[in-house]
């Protein structure tokens, strides 16, 4: 049986949420298996060819052969040969290719990679053939250093991804919470985990980040001023903003379009949602009642938020349009549901449910109702996020012990361990 993850804590001011709890009640539950309904590309990345004489050239053919592999098994729309079929065929040469050789294993696209050297720098070209046809359909030549070696092969992970209509999101990013420093503060990495790198420096406990849509700016929730904020972050300028600062606030979503903020807040006395523009001007209060709503997620479209509140008794999805009216409930049964995360197609709608006390990752399909279990295991498994393409969600589980990130695909597969070091948690996958 495959490891499965958990659900974790949101904030301090969320223990409002938690206190509204009471004792875990079975919960009868749809499972459901998730099938694509297109075959994976079959996809040939034979060995880069590099220059045993020229420096760093193995180290680079190594790199961006390993991390795009790598990418193109993970993205679900490739399928790479297997490493043994290459036995069975003539040894590659770039500038003669047999391209028989390669259908006869059953290759629909080939990759073909070369390493030389220039002005001294690494120069990596690569050639993407279409097997059967025994055509060029892409050329990339890129310089690089070995800090960037990574990078060069996500790119061009990401140009396969365009080619064939898909969104690419090699290049994206996870921010999310550690207190591997002693103090819990924003940390980003990529998407497959590496390049791990803290964005926030301060004693005070800086929570709940989410990206724009431009992935130029974090919002998330800080006590720096002693006072739960909502901030804004720009990690590549080195610029912090704070943007709204009355009563407790948390939960900050961007809008699609980058221009407006949905959040959770206690200024008027009770958790309600709230809607502003990015630069706290214009605040608008969008939920009238004595629950508690809180962590509003928007529809790609921008036109609806989802949400949980616990005015039925017990926390439950809701879906209202964007400026609060036709709030209609999406969740039945259940005594806890939350952490709604809208798909970037606007199909589904990834939550957390806690099930016998134990908490898990659900997927609520919009279109017919129906419920599918994405994790299962005796833990906690929390704050769900969508891929940029809509195949893959990354969350926080306490799994293995410690609270850690986990990659899992939209159909409960390929679990992957992100981070190890402290304790990690609240990510947020770049748009």
């Amino acid at each position: 049986m495959r490891k499965k993850l958990i659900p974790m804590g949101l904030i301090l001011a969320f223990s409002l949420i938690m206190a509204l709890l009471s004792p875990a009640v079975s919960q009868q539950e749809v499972v459901l298996t998730i099938k694509e309904g297109v075959p994976a590309i079959s996809l040939a990345v034979p060995p880069f060819i590099y220059d045993a004489s020229v420096p760093r050239a193995k180290q680079a053919a190594d790199t961006i052969h390993q991390v795009l592999s790598a990418d193109l098994n993970y993205s679900r729309v490739f399928s790479l040969v297997p490493k043994e079929h290459l036995n069975y065929i003539r040894p590659l040469n770039p500038k003669e290719i047999f391209f028989k050789d390669w259908e006869s294993i059953q290759t629909r696209i080939l990759v073909v990679g070369e390493i030389s050297q220039t002005q001294e720098k690494i120069i990596f070209e690569a050639k993407i053939y279409d097997v059967k046809s025994e055509r060029l359909i892409l050329g990339k030549r890129y310089q690089a250093e070995p800090e960037v070696f990574r990078l060069v092969a996500h790119r061009l992970a990401d140009e396969l991804m365009k080619i064939y209509g898909e969104r690419p999101y090699f290049t994206t990013k996870i921010v999310f919470v550690s207190n591997r420093d002693g103090n819990d503060e924003l940390y980003m990495m990529d998407y497959d985990g590496a390049n791990q790198t803290r964005l926030t420096f301060n004693k005070w406990r800086d929570y709940m980040p989410a990206w724009s849509p431009d992935q130029r700016a974090i919002v998330f929730t800080s006590y720096r001023a002693g006072n739960p904020d909502l901030i804004i972050l720009y990690p590549y300028e080195g610029k912090m903003v704070p943007v709204l600062t009355k009563g407790t606030n948390f939960s900050g979503a961007f809008s699609p379009d980058g221009k407006k903020l949905a959040f959770c807040s206690t200024r008027d006395g009770n958790a309600e949602i709230y809607v502003a523009n990015v630069d706290g001007t214009s605040v608008r209060r969008i939920t009238f009642n004595s629950a508690i709503d809180t962590a509003p997620s928007w529809s790609p479209t921008g036109r609806e938020i989802a949400f949980t509140s616990d005015r039925t008794g017990f926390p439950q999805l809701y879906i209202m349009d964007a400026e609060g009216g036709n709030v209609r409930k999406v969740s039945f049964g259940g005594n806890y549901l939350d952490s709604p995360a809208w798909s970037p197609d606007g199909e589904r709608i990834a939550f957390v449910s806690r099930v016998n006390n134990f908490f898990d990752l659900y997927l609520l399909n919009l279109k017919n109702n129906q419920i599918t279990k994405l994790t299962e295991s005796n833990a906690r498994n929390e704050s769900p996020s969508w891929s940029p393409d809509g195949r893959h969600l990354v969350f926080s589980s306490n799994m293995s012990g410690s609270i850690q990130i986990y990659s899992v695909d939209y159909d409960g597969a390929n679990l992957r361990l992100l981070t190890s070091q402290g304790e990690n948690k609240l990510p947020n996958w770049t748009n």
